[in-house]
């Protein structure tokens, strides 16, 4: 059946008659959906018939469809007195077909089919909008500005493979994703206990798969592949626990961690096949009952999914070569040469205005914690030796090269997760290396220079790194710091999405690296902060602080006066004070819950932020406080 389906118009396949004829080829396909990206990263998605599409192809391409601002996440940009939104598809991308596996077309007897084009956000007609927009811009800026930069500092060319600006025809941006998933029989609950001690022991990762779990990654690597997407591997993750065949024969009570990789592409195409990804493979694992989540922390206390976003920057010169504009010439000597340094740095010194980019849900904090391999410090590692790589998992930001093939040369941003906005993580963080890469070559810093500015110690002065920070180690962060440490020589990590976001408002000196060449308007950044504040503020109102009261209330008295010890009574005591403060009122006394609550509904966003670190500290005591309460009773 596959061989038979369309899965892609490629990029360079989109004129009126290449379009007719391969839809006419596959009557399947029924409708066309213009997928716009707002400024949270949710795309539109909407049913236009094929024929309709076909007969007004132009008008379709040049104007589009309409929607408004209560449609998609553009506060302050697109209000309800100024809110014509338009839909305009993107010709220079591949346009992907989204198959509905439960709806076989009667005449073809394939799966229904929704051509879906990656599209631009125009807002009242003048202005484009949106993370597609940003992630476009910020290419454009980084291509032309980091041409001009070769150019003024030709010195820069003793390291590269180049011996002239002139021989470049393009400079060429790539990136690809590691999408890391948990999947699970529906309505399974997790047992916190079993996954963290299978996590422990290692029983999951890279392991065999079976069941519904294996037939499902089966058929979506398969159906990925004729995307043409590249697909690479997928494989079980650390997290999950051994599923358990029932009596009908069906495998059941299934709580497992995967990872699907697939081969880079350049930057704009990447996010966009990021998307679709999670698309096919949402619905191919529920077509064979398993449910998918794409949540950063799904399960608490067990290791959360992360998305490892890898970014590298190469040339491809007018007689057809592409070298890296990161690799060292000499590899066995340098580890990068000055551009390459000039990256990295750009990205560690402006981490605090990514870092809003990256994780910006209550979710995304969740999983960045010590201990689950998730980076909590801005810091880098290059390896042991430049001649022996060596990778350190430990880092936010790692050197992955290999001496035999200087094009692998290219950094892997770790901390990223499967609901990251891909689009304004790639911006930000190339708009972040244009800034290193400008002051290490205007400052004509050779690469020997540059690995001892990178190597500096919490301190010492540079010419361009901050100096109380440390910014690369070769060792285990969470194992060979303190926290305080950690704190001291890497900075504090935010610990909720309004501290994170209020790096925009503390950092004013590096907002201008998001704003170069116009890539991030103030507007756009206003708008962002809001979107990303009001989300965090109505889901910390609504959902988190319910699902805390609802643990509370599970955490009731379970020992009667003949069988309890007096530890049991101990416990229960101290339990019985823990949740009274967090969310019973009491005359004169406003509970924790209910504190929070209120500052909210003030927008009293500091003081929310604060008391929303002192609940999660103590509802974490009290889940632990009842759990070794419950172990004593008999």
């Amino acid at each position: 059946m596959l061989e038979k389906m369309l899965f892609c118009i490629p990029a360079n396949a989109h004129s009126l008659q290449d379009v007719t004829a391969v839809l006419k080829e596959h009557p399947e396909v029924r409708f066309v959906s213009l997928v716009g990206l707002d400024i949270s990263g949710h795309d539109t998605d909407e049913k236009i018939p094929v024929a309709l599409f076909l007969k007004d192809f132009q008008k379709f391409m040049n104007q589009g469809v309409q929607t408004d601002g209560s449609s998609v996440v553009l506060p302050k940009i697109a209000k309800l007195s100024n809110a014509k939104v338009d839909i305009i598809p993107d010709p220079d991308v591949n346009w992907y077909v989204d198959h509905n596996w439960a709806h076989i077309d009667e005449e073809t007897g394939l799966p229904m089919g929704t051509l879906r084009i990656p599209s631009f956000l125009v807002h009242n007609d003048t202005k484009q909008v949106g993370s597609r927009v940003i992630l476009r811009d910020a290419v454009n800026a980084f291509k032309k500005d980091v041409l001009q930069m070769i150019r003024e500092n030709p010195y820069v060319l003793e390291y590269l493979p180049i011996e002239s600006a002139d021989e470049i025809q393009e400079v060429l941006l790539t990136s690809a994703t590691e999408l890391e998933f948990w999947v699970k029989t529906p309505d399974e609950d997790a047992d916190g206990e079993q996954l963290s001690t299978s996590q422990v022991l290692k029983e999951q990762y890279w392991k065999r798969t079976i069941g519904p779990v294996r037939t499902a990654m089966e058929r979506a690597l398969l159906v990925l592949d004729k995307y043409g997407f590249g697909v690479e591997m997928g494989h079980k993750e650390v997290g999950g626990a051994k599923a358990k065949l029932g009596h009908s024969g069906s495998f059941e009570h299934i709580m497992e961690q995967l990872e699907i990789d697939w081969k880079y592409s350049d930057a704009l195409q990447a996010a966009d096949n990021e998307n679709q990804v999670k698309y096919v493979v949402k619905d191919i694992f529920r077509a064979h009952g398993l449910d998918v989540t794409f949540m950063a922390k799904p399960i608490s206390g067990v290791a959360g999914s992360g998305e490892h976003t890898h970014m590298g920057v190469a040339a491809r010169l007018k007689n057809g070569k592409v070298v890296s504009l990161f690799a060292a010439k000499e590899p066995e000597k340098n580890f990068l040469n000055p551009i390459g340094f000039g990256s990295l740095m750009g990205i560690l010194k402006n981490y605090e205005i990514i870092n809003p980019f990256v994780s910006a849900s209550n979710d995304a904090m969740n999983r960045l914690k010590p201990g689950f391999e998730a980076p909590v410090c801005i810091v880098t590692s290059l390896g042991h030796a430049a001649d022996t790589p060596s990778r350190n998992r430990t880092v936010l930001v790692g050197l992955v090269r290999d001496i035999k093939n200087p094009l692998s040369t290219r950094f892997e941003l770790r901390a990223p997760n499967p609901k990251s906005n891909t689009y304004l993580v790639l911006a930000s963080g190339f708009l972040s290396m244009l800034d290193g890469i400008e002051a290490c070559l205007r400052a004509k810093k050779t690469p020997a220079e540059l690995e001892r500015s990178i190597s500096k110690e919490y301190g010492q002065e540079d010419f361009y790194l901050e100096t109380n920070r440390a910014y690369r180690t070769e060792k285990d962060v969470f194992e060979e710091f303190t926290q305080e440490e950690r704190d001291q020589f890497f900075g504090r990590a935010p610990e909720t999405v309004w501290e994170n976001i209020s790096a925009f408002a503390k950092h004013p000196e590096k907002m201008q690296v998001l704003q170069r060449d116009g890539v991030m308007s103030e507007l756009s950044l206003e708008s962002y902060k809001a979107a990303i504040v009001a989300q965090w503020a109505t889901e910390l109102h609504n959902r988190i602080l319910p699902e805390a009261m609802a643990v509370v209330r599970e955490c009731r008295m379970r020992h009667d006066s003949i069988e309890c010890t007096d530890l049991d009574e101990m416990r229960w005591t101290k339990i019985k004070h823990m949740r009274s403060e967090l969310a019973q009122n009491d005359i004169g006394r406003d509970c924790l819950l209910n504190r929070i609550r209120t500052a909210l509904d003030k927008e009293c966003y500091e003081e929310a932020s604060a008391l929303q670190i002192q609940m999660q500290k103590q509802l974490n005591e009290l889940i632990y406080s009842y759990s070794e309460y419950m172990k004593n009773l008999l």
